[in-house]
């Protein structure tokens, strides 16, 4: 038997015992159960509007307060590591190993209870989850711009220091104006990030008004002991991040994989809330 005909039966066996998985598990299956658990028609049509209107605009409300802080305080440690300035670097690089280390859910946790005993008084939950969010997100930020400052061909720099421009001035109309078009798609990814960390919010205790999608499907979950809320939150979930996901790799084509690479290598991959 030739190569070529040994790698055609390893390749027809894998397709035998891939239909032969499929088939037992049809067989095994109770469908009907299946459908009680995951598809309850009467249970997912009790879930609108409010997962739509209060759960999954809550996600969105809470993501972008937590991207809109972590944007800024990333830029600004971004600048931080590219100081000439020792102790600002250090700073910089502390803070962006230590919250890269932590799993989000210990900071929400810190902010919802290390924050009041510390300094004795209590935020706006709205605020705690802005500032859980942005401290987190803000350290992977920081990375991205930072990268994508570097990224910016010298010769743009050389070209505008030689036109008069001050380092300051060159900075800010020359250098950072083109690196976030480079990294525009390895910040989209931080959003959806951000997105699935929102859930963590329920550490912090919530009205039914307050309640964001994962909070909101564990509630109809053991209401309704059912795992169709789960499977509605989800595809909220879903709503969200895939059109993000398209627009990222639509603006990593527009703006070229080559530029967007380098920025791209930095950014994070989580599973769940916890940082790795």
């Amino acid at each position: 038997m030739s190569k070529r005909q040994r790698a055609r039966l390893f390749r027809g066996v894998q397709y035998l015992v891939l239909i032969a998985a499929v088939v037992a598990l049809v067989l095994a299956a109770d469908w009907g159960q299946i459908r009680r658990a995951f598809f309850n028609m009467e249970v997912a049509a009790n879930l609108f509007p409010t997962v739509i209107t209060v759960a999954l605009g809550n996600t969105i409300f809470y993501t972008v307060l937590g991207f809109a802080l972590g944007l800024g305080l990333g830029l600004v440690l971004a600048l931080m590591r590219l100081s000439s300035v020792g102790p600002y670097r250090w700073i910089a690089g502390i803070y962006i190993e230590f919250f890269r280390g932590l799993p989000a859910m210990l900071v929400f946790l810190a902010v919802g209870v290390g924050i009041p005993y510390a300094f004795d008084t209590r935020l706006d939950r709205n605020v705690q989850i802005m500032v859980a969010l942005g401290l987190v997100g803000a350290a992977y930020i920081a990375e991205t711009i930072r990268a994508g400052i570097q990224a910016v061909p010298k010769g743009q720099i050389e070209a505008a220091r030689s036109l008069g421009m001050s380092p300051t001035r060159t900075m800010i109309t020359v250098v950072i104006p083109q690196a976030f078009r480079i990294i525009l798609p390895p910040l989209t990814n931080e959003l959806i990030l951000l997105t699935k960390d929102s859930s963590l919010a329920f550490f912090l205790g919530s009205t039914l008004a307050q309640q964001e999608l994962a909070q909101f499907g564990r509630e109809a979950l053991n209401t309704n002991q059912s795992m169709t809320p789960v499977l509605v939150v989800g595809l909220c979930y879903l709503i969200i991040t895939i059109p993000l996901s398209f627009v990222s790799r639509g603006l990593e084509k527009r703006f070229g994989k080559g530029a967007a690479r380098k920025p791209g290598k930095i950014s994070r991959t989580r599973t769940g809330g916890a940082a790795t």
